[in-house]
């Protein structure tokens, strides 16, 4: 009887098994008649415990006779598919063993435990169910693990990776395989590895740590710093059992920062015109204050490009340069784009949006195309500036600017003053400096400079090694009038570089409006070209006290063929 309650009580320990166990003792009365036999059977123990075990087999007499034959004969039975009668009457069938329990070679009972194979159909059922969802579950966090742009692994409390996605792969080139298993500074052998890392502060004080950036030795022997985080795992007793990181390469970012430094540098704004210059020397002013500028000339001078270099060469370079140009959007549009909204403000704000003074705190707000702002959002304009805060459309919550203005315009601001376009007292406050850039007409004999200039930065970009223009070429170019100013001189130059396959650039390579400009075109650039000629000449013979001999050697021109030009120029 000891076996029997050895089987019973190993039962009710191990409550996921679904087996109903009776006991029969030789005379053929239960003795034994556990919770799982009376859910089976409906039978509860006090209601069948010492009846005979034909019970269970009212309906098919013929399945008792395995109990019968286990007792008489001493033989196991395993694996029956058995009909047995429940308690309200009805068959059920069940699969089942019958084992003889023997003391001094007398079968001194068996042991008949059953199944309900309709209960055995429903769990296994349920459990498919359950490991197809646990292998959906596990597919999805594969997949968010795995196309996370971020390099991601995980580390056991001896520092040992225990698990390592693509993009740890691909920035570390090591694989899965082969990083799986090794310690962690095997696989990034950084110099402070083992030596107070952020993983290690992170394993022995329990804190995560962010956005801190070192270099990293990859599989190739390569040095690549990136940008990790790193956190505790726990498991769901809360015991501490490793640690997180992700990382990014940061490589791209530092080569990108460092292009906008150099594409942004003062130098790069090409000129060593009298206008440029001062233009050069208001820069160097500017960026180390933190006042208001206007930035005006025409379309193509390059006003953005001097607004970036006043962010990139100040005290707010760390912060966010945002450029918006005011006549892209319409009236009605354009409050939320500066001021943002709240959500329901306006039909289709289906949510907050942070706005272009939002988006630019701790940084430079660039307003290209100031002049076309209405008048009504001017008002608003320069209530902003004047109070340094500003509430969202739809929004009663005043928040603080901390942002630099820099405005820029193709238009005349006192004639659209006079016209009653532009507000005066809005003029006031962002023309504190002025910065204006010359139309490339007018700074002619800054355009060798600048075509040098872009020929050495396509040849860059595309990999070529094209010398020059041809003279015939560059002839063209300086007898054209430049209307798109230094952009469209920047176009021309990336133009002829896709047509042509020489060192030298041909005529035939450049846009069709240049080699055949119409007749007005034509007398206007003359003229343009004239007046830049005699300035030039003017400038040089001032600078030599009128000495025709002095200012033609510095021309690099015979001095008859200076005094014919004079004569020609009217000087």
């Amino acid at each position: 009887m000891k076996e029997v309650i050895s089987i019973i009580d190993s039962n009710r320990e191990n409550m996921v098994r679904p087996d109903g166990i009776a006991v029969i003792g030789r005379d053929g009365k239960i003795i034994v008649f556990n919770e799982a036999a009376s859910r089976i059977t409906g039978f509860k123990e006090e209601q069948i415990i010492g009846k005979h075990y034909r019970i269970l087999f009212r309906k098919s007499p013929d399945e008792s006779t395995h109990i019968s034959d286990s007792l008489a004969k001493n033989i196991a039975l395993p694996n029956l598919s058995v009909d047995i009668t429940n308690r309200s009457g009805s068959e059920k069938n069940v699969l089942g063993s019958i084992t003889p329990i023997v003391r001094d070679d007398e079968v001194t009972s068996v042991v008949f435990v059953f199944r309900d194979t309709h209960e055995m159909l429903t769990l296994s059922q349920e459990l498919q169910q359950k490991t197809s969802e646990l292998i959906d579950q596990r597919n999805k966090l594969d997949a968010i693990f795995n196309s996370n742009i971020e390099g991601t692994f995980t580390i056991d409390n001896d520092w040992t990776v225990t698990s390592f996605n693509n993009s740890a792969e691909r920035i570390t080139g090591f694989r899965k395989n082969e990083a799986v298993g090794r310690k962690c500074w095997e696989v990034f052998r950084s110099r402070l590895c083992r030596n107070g890392c952020h993983m290690e502060r992170t394993i022995m004080k329990g804190k995560p740590s962010v956005e801190n950036e070192l270099e990293i030795v990859n599989k190739n022997g390569t040095i690549v710093p990136i940008r990790v985080n790193s956190s505790i795992l726990r498991n769901n007793k809360n015991e501490k059992i490793g640690a997180v990181e992700t990382f990014m390469d940061v490589s791209e970012l530092r080569n990108l920062s460092e292009h906008l430094r150099e594409r942004f540098r003062y130098d790069n704004i090409i000129g060593r015109n009298k206008e440029m210059e001062r233009v050069f020397t208001l820069l160097d002013s500017v960026s180390q204050t933190d006042t208001t500028v206007l930035v005006t000339g025409e379309s193509g001078t390059g006003k953005e490009l001097v607004a970036r270099a006043i962010h990139l060469n100040s005290s707010r370079a760390k912060g966010p340069f945002v450029a918006l140009n005011c006549s892209a959007f319409a009236e009605s549009l354009i409050e939320s784009e500066l001021f943002g909204h709240e959500r329901g403000a306006f039909t289709g704000a289906v949510k907050t949006k942070a706005g272009k003074f939002e988006m630019a705190q701790g940084g430079t707000l660039f307003l290209d195309e100031i002049g076309d702002i209405s008048l009504p959002v001017q008002t608003k304009l320069l209530r902003v500036i004047e109070t340094r805060q500003f509430e969202r459309v739809g929004g009663n919550k005043a928040v603080k600017m901390d942002t630099r203005i820099i405005a820029a315009t193709n238009k005349t601001l006192p004639d659209e003053i006079e016209a009653g376009t532009f507000r005066k007292d809005l003029f006031y406050r962002i023309n504190v400096i002025n910065i204006h850039l010359p139309p490339l007409r007018e700074r002619m004999d800054d355009f060798p400079l600048l075509v040098n200039h872009f020929i050495s930065s396509f040849n860059e970009k595309f990999g070529r090694k094209v010398a020059r223009f041809s003279p015939e070429a560059y002839d063209l170019l300086t007898s054209y009038n430049w209307p798109g100013n230094v952009r469209e001189l920047e176009n021309v130059v990336e133009h002829s570089f896709v047509l042509s396959g020489q060192d030298v650039i041909a005529p035939e390579c450049l846009p069709e409006r240049i080699r055949r400009p119409s007749k007005a075109e034509s007398v206007k650039t003359l003229s343009t070209i004239k007046g830049a000629e005699r300035e030039i000449i003017v400038g040089v013979l001032k600078k030599h006290s009128g000495s025709r001999v002095k200012a033609a050697a510095e021309l690099g021109m015979n001095p008859s063929t200076l005094w014919r030009k004079m004569k020609k120029l009217g000087i």
